[in-house]
């Protein structure tokens, strides 16, 4: 039963082939087996699972059906979840127990989904190797010496190991397309706003979305479903219908136009991942499409501009943690400054407290202007960059990242060499725009993922050349060995 999918999983769940009883009994007992050389899991809530398998199996029993009643899937721990720890992985919210559920998780858990943990991840979603977790790193299951990337790391490992069919994530910078790609999965970022940020807890405010990681862009369609729409509790929801995401996937790709720019070609990107995006673009041309060459002339600028803008944020949204309130206390304060100093020293790792430098730093009132203003006046030239392009063209394709996973500990000495795994993914961040990373091949046994761009709320359109993609390939369903 490891081996399906969610689409899957719904056919078998409406044709009796199985309950959401068995299936969730059968996936508890394989994290707790496997799970050990994965680290991806920071909590399990078997109790909380088979009450909800046994409901969902109530509820089919009574004649409801829904493609997520009954199926299982994983939350990143940085969606609250009412009673059960939510941790950020980071020592700070180590004893945090939400006492309500995140828009996500309230969404999920009404379909029937059915929540069998909380999956690690880089503390406070700050890093790209999921190394910075308080609870220790995680393991890419398609080698246990190399990252699965991050910080969606924990889900996408789960995933990709066939721990259970889908999990929930987060992009800040790539973070759930990065994972996807360097762990053999389809992970798609929704439009800024497409889904609720309330009871998500913040890394950096204006950057940060929720969104699926599957290993079919069949599936991510099917989670997604359950987790966009309107939310009047945050303030940055936009109030947008939400299509039929699974109706669109078996559109006709005939004459759309993809383009690939120039500037994604340079003497950073690894020469074999860039002979497998090539491979993908005339595996689409077969498909009807018609591919083009366009420019982003700014993408250059976006590496400094994102990391002004994401610390500036973080340091603002990170002062709640002080050992106040609720969250880490240091032991015996001698007053109320060492109290928030050893706090926060001991309670944040060093790339939070790094990146809360920056942006301290950048905001401070002699530099404001010259760092944090110019970086929003680079973000928007990137986004302007972006909209003259689809004005010719329907998709954007390129790599997903650089390079194929690197070794556990290769680059924590240099975090300019990790920031640089995202020079493909913090764009559309940066624009707001959806995107998507779908398998594309693998180099030295290590996956390597193509990304998709689309203007907004065009996830439909991303999941529908996906679908397509994969339906003519079979990149997508390689399972790492021993998994």
């Amino acid at each position: 039963m490891h081996q399906l999918t969610l689409a899957e999983i719904a056919r078998g769940l409406a044709d009796k082939k199985f309950s959401s009883e068995e299936l969730t009994k059968t996936l508890l007992a394989r994290i707790a087996q496997l799970d050990p050389q994965l680290n991806s899991f920071i909590s399990l809530t078997e109790d909380l699972a088979l009450q909800q398998a046994k409901a969902a199996d109530a509820r089919r029993a009574n004649g409801e059906s829904g493609a997520l009643l009954g199926a299982p899937i994983a939350h990143k721990d940085l969606f609250c979840t009412q009673g059960i720890r939510t941790s950020c992985g980071s020592k700070m919210l180590d004893n945090f127990k939400a006492p309500y559920d995140a828009t996500v998780v309230a969404k999920l858990a009404a379909a029937g989904a059915v929540t069998l943990g909380k999956t690690n991840m880089d503390e406070f979603a700050m890093g790209s190797a999921n190394e910075s977790s308080y609870y220790g790193a995680v393991k890419n299951p398609w080698n246990l010496e190399h990252v699965p990337g991050g910080s969606s790391g924990g889900s996408a490992a789960a995933v990709a190991a066939r721990l259970l069919p889908a999990a929930t994530g987060t992009d800040t910078g790539g973070s759930i397309r990065q994972p996807a790609a360097l762990t053999n999965l389809t992970g798609l970022k929704p439009t800024y706003g497409r889904v609720s940020r309330w009871g998500m807890i913040a890394y950096a405010s204006s950057l940060d979305q929720g969104g699926p990681l599957a290993r079919t862009a069949e599936d991510c369609a099917i989670l997604l479903q359950g987790m966009a729409g309107f939310d009047p509790q945050d303030s940055t929801s936009i109030d947008e219908p939400v299509p039929d995401y699974s109706a669109s996937l078996n559109g006709s790709l005939q004459g759309l136009r993809i383009g690939v720019p120039k500037e994604y070609f340079s003497a950073g990107l690894d020469p074999r991942i860039a002979e497998l995006i090539h491979n993908s673009v005339k595996e689409l041309e077969k498909l009807g499409a018609v591919v083009k060459e366009i420019s982003l002339p700014n993408m250059q600028h976006a590496i400094p501009a994102y990391y002004v803008i994401a610390p500036a944020e973080a340091s603002s949204n990170l002062s709640r943690f002080d050992g106040v309130r609720f969250g880490y206390r240091c032991e015996d304060p001698k007053n109320l400054e060492d109290l928030y100093k050893r706090s926060r020293g001991e309670g944040f790792g060093a790339e939070v407290q790094r990146r809360i430098m920056v942006g301290a730093y950048a905001l401070s009132a002699g530099y404001y202007d010259a760092y944090y203003l110019k970086a929003q006046k680079i973000r928007r030239l990137i986004k302007n960059d972006f909209m003259a392009a689809f004005n010719e063209v329907d998709i954007i394709l390129g790599p997903t990242t650089p390079n194929p996973a690197w070794k556990l500990g290769a680059k924590n000495s240099d975090p300019v060499a990790a920031y640089l795994e995202d020079v493909y993914t913090i764009t559309a961040n940066l624009a707001g725009l959806p995107g998507l990373s779908m398998p594309a091949g693998f180099v030295d046994g290590l996956p390597v993922g193509v990304q998709l761009l689309a203007p907004y709320f065009q996830e439909g359109r991303l999941l529908n050349v996906a679908h397509q993609y994969q339906l003519n390939t079979d990149w997508h369903t390689r399972t790492p060995t021993g998994f």
